[in-house]
């Protein structure tokens, strides 16, 4: 056993989208663990400002502004990242963006590229630039954030769909090809979680879905999805990969 097996303490951790929602809660429970944080985001100003934040509560932590659709700026930073921490040991690819849109639609191209690219393209590039770092770490883990619309989709949201399904696939071949370096690759779905992607439905129209199609029966909030993904980047987790974990509510397991 390790000397901390649950502990990501001194630990490096890159994370995408890190400036807000399920981002910005798994960049403060593991700076509150004790790891040193990597954020990562678009939205250069919040970003920032979540670093500066953690930093002045005493946590170790540096946030870069990172477009996950830039093959080059993503190499850039994960490069930087390791060099200012000295070394990098998990990575967290959560960036994400809505991709709601009829199959007929005369944006349909648009918003399929946006998420592909974002959402399932961007995941590989951040786990290549990562690689040489994390084949030097005692514990190395990478998970991907998903959605239960991988599970089971919505109406008009192929595209998301597509890419989400795409994550869970993706996690699967790469926990069988990166097995024998020790790096383990799981995959989240979280399920109805208070984000800035929910702000838009209303509070009844919320609860009334909660009501009715989680066991729960309210929606989750950021924290719970980053705390099931800190208990994957755990060194004590190391015998878990290929795994997608659904952290929903019960959603998928109701069926009335």
């Amino acid at each position: 056993m390790t000397a901390n097996p649950r502990s990501v303490a001194e630990s490096t951790v890159l994370i995408t989208g890190a400036a807000s929602g399920m981002g910005r809660a798994t960049a403060e429970i593991f700076a509150a663990e004790g790891a040193h944080v990597a954020l990562t985001d678009i939205a250069a100003e919040s970003v920032r400002e979540v670093a500066d934040d953690l930093v002045h509560r005493g946590f170790s932590a540096e946030a870069w502004t990172l477009d996950v659709g830039d093959v080059s700026a993503i190499n850039t930073v994960v490069t930087a990242a390791a060099e200012r921490f000295g070394g990098l040991d998990i990575v967290i690819n959560n960036a994400g963006v809505g991709g709601f849109a009829a199959i007929d639609a005369e944006n349909y191209e648009i918003v399929w590229t946006r998420a592909l690219g974002v959402m399932l393209t961007a995941h590989q590039r951040v786990i290549r630039a990562a690689l040489p770092f994390l084949r030097q770490s005692a514990a190395p883990r990478i998970v991907n954030i998903a959605s239960t619309e991988a599970l089971g989709a919505t109406s008009r949201d192929s595209a998301y769909a597509a890419a989400k399904a795409g994550v869970t696939g993706l996690t699967r071949a790469l926990a069988v090809e990166l097995g024998r370096d020790g790096i383990t690759v799981n995959c989240i779905c979280p399920g109805p979680i208070l984000t800035g992607m929910t702000d838009a439905i209303s509070e009844a129209d919320r609860q009334t879905f909660a009501r009715r199609r989680t066991a729960l029966g309210r929606y989750g909030r950021p924290d719970e999805v980053a705390h099931m993904t800190l208990s994957l980047c755990l060194p004590a987790a190391s015998y878990i990969t290929g795994a997608t974990i659904a952290v929903d509510g019960g959603l998928m397991a109701r069926n009335a």
